[in-house]
């Protein structure tokens, strides 16, 4: 095997790993999940207050992730960052374990905590998909994005499983459960720090070329970008231009790439309805697994809590399938198909949720255990959907921002939007459960998230480059080649002569 072949293979393999303790960490979102639950049965919180925690962390990472997006894409130095940012929220998660106050007396603090928590969280996603890219290239994304996901979801069943385990045996003083975090924090930097700078290309990082620089002649086509500083010329500072004018970074750089302007980037329609959609589909579905958790902590002591903890675990393993299968089969089937699947299996699973809410009867009643157990199952459906968008949605996102140099920032935009529906679900559905129950909450969902379904089977075009009729994908080897041929093809006088 060449050393060019073996410094990729391990590249893959630190990321792989890294993946795994990234899963608790990513977006702050398990620990979010499992805080609500922890707030409301140890510290007493309403559901109107785990709402506002849930909107601050929301609108913070709505804030910070399009601009961390933008800067991600001229940073080289991507896995300091982060892992920084992986260091940041663990300190924070702990903190609400450690500060927190009975019946949300400090509600001022934990609100600043979940503000910058958010923000650091919003250089995850753009930071953990650049690097993927840089290391495989987009060509090599769809299976790369499927390995990545699958070890978060492994990784985030494993900490969860072992903190719900920690909360049923402590119970009912459970912040000890959020020990995990810093357990996942120390494997992430550990693996993060076995990938080298020279494993990355930059300009694939950023979408500004499809393939990594490569070797033709190894067996993968791959060939590490090399380590000579005068070969490795990017843009490292921002223009902060933005498209009103000529700037350094938007201009051909010496190997005759060129990025689009933000402006340009902007103008996508594709891209604009594909934001549309990530928010619609956040706001419907952002709030269901803490409702779901919710319903069954409260009013059942530990084994509540437990259940609450297993319908994290649940998913996360339907998850890894669904990963498993996007990854397979993204490439021949399409997008749209598999995505398609996961934007109507979050009606369906709230209409389930409908029904079993009213044989539960109030939100006080404790539920028998058979119901528990059926209420549990719906997180397979939380499988489907969650992990075929969290696969898919960065398959899609790499597909429209291919050749433009703005990957990071097209990813901050789609983030941002999910962040953005995920804030207004988040408190929207705390308050329809405290003021309606949560059987109208869930019926109220089911609605909503009929939306973006609807919206990406109508509206949103196919966006794999095998696929898709965008003529703009096709190569220019393809299009010399047509030249070519319609050449050959014109008679000796020079008159064209249409072929019928």
């Amino acid at each position: 095997m060449s050393d060019s072949t073996d410094q990729k293979a391990g590249a893959k393999s630190s990321l792989k790993w890294a993946n795994l303790f990234l899963g608790e960490l990513r977006d702050g979102l398990t620990m979010i999940n499992m805080q609500s639950a922890f707030l409301m049965v140890s510290k007493n919180y309403t559901e109107k207050q785990v709402g506002v925690l849930f909107f601050v962390f929301g609108m913070s990472q709505f804030i910070f992730q399009t601009p961390s997006g933008y800067l991600m894409d001229y940073t080289d130095k991507k896995v300091m960052w982060l892992g920084v940012a992986g260091l940041a929220t663990t300190l924070l998660t702990v903190s609400t374990a450690l500060f927190a106050e009975e019946e949300g007396k400090n509600l001022g603090l934990m609100v600043l905590v979940k503000f910058f928590q958010g923000a650091v969280t919003s250089l995850i996603p753009p930071g953990l998909n650049s690097i993927s890219q840089g290391i495989v290239g987009a060509t090599g994304m769809t299976a790369q994005v499927s390995a990545n996901e699958m070890m978060n979801h492994i990784g985030t069943a494993t900490m969860v499983l072992s903190g719900s385990l920690i909360a049923y045996f402590l119970y009912p003083d459970i912040g000890i459960l959020f020990i995990v975090s810093p357990i996942a924090c120390f494997g992430l930097l550990f693996f993060l720090n076995q990938i080298k700078a020279s494993d990355i290309d930059h300009n694939a990082a950023r979408g500004l070329t499809l393939e990594t620089k490569s070797d033709a002649t190894s067996k993968e086509g791959y060939k590490p970008p090399s380590e000579k500083k005068e070969e490795e010329k990017i843009v490292t500072q921002p223009s902060f231009v933005f498209g009103f004018g000529a700037s350094k970074s938007a201009s051909a750089s010496d190997n005759g790439l060129r990025a689009d302007t933000p402006i340009q980037v902007l103008r996508d329609p594709t891209l604009l309805t594909f934001v549309l959609i990530c928010f619609l589909f956040h706001t419907s579905n952002g709030t269901v697994l803490p409702l779901v958790m919710q319903s069954l902590a409260l009013g059942n002591g530990k084994s509540g809590i437990l259940m609450s903890g297993l319908c994290i675990i649940v998913a996360q393993v339907f998850m890894v399938m669904s990963a498993k299968i996007c990854g397979t089969y993204s490439g021949t089937w399409g997008r749209k198909t598999l995505f398609l699947i996961g934007f109507f299996s979050v009606p369906l699973r709230c209409l389930i949720l409908y029904f079993l809410m009213s044989l539960k009867g109030g939100e006080d009643d404790t539920a028998s255990t058979w119901l528990q157990i059926v209420i549990l199952s719906t997180q397979i459906l939380d499988g489907v959907g969650a992990g075929t968008f969290g696969t898919m949605y960065v398959l899609v996102t790499s597909d429209i921002s291919g050749g433009t140099g703005r990957f990071s920032l097209v990813l901050g935009l789609t983030t941002a939007a999910m962040s953005i529906g995920g804030t207004v679900s988040g408190y929207l559905g705390e308050a329809l459960a405290q003021d309606l129950g949560y059987q109208e909450a869930f019926g109220i969902l089911m609605f909503m998230s009929l939306i973006p379904a609807t919206v990406y089977l109508l509206c949103m075009p196919e966006t794999l480059p095998a696929l898709s009729k965008k003529p703009e994908l096709q190569s220019m080897q393809s299009i010399q080649e047509e030249q070519e041929k319609n050449v050959q093809m014109t008679p000796a006088g020079g008159q064209y002569v249409e072929m019928i």
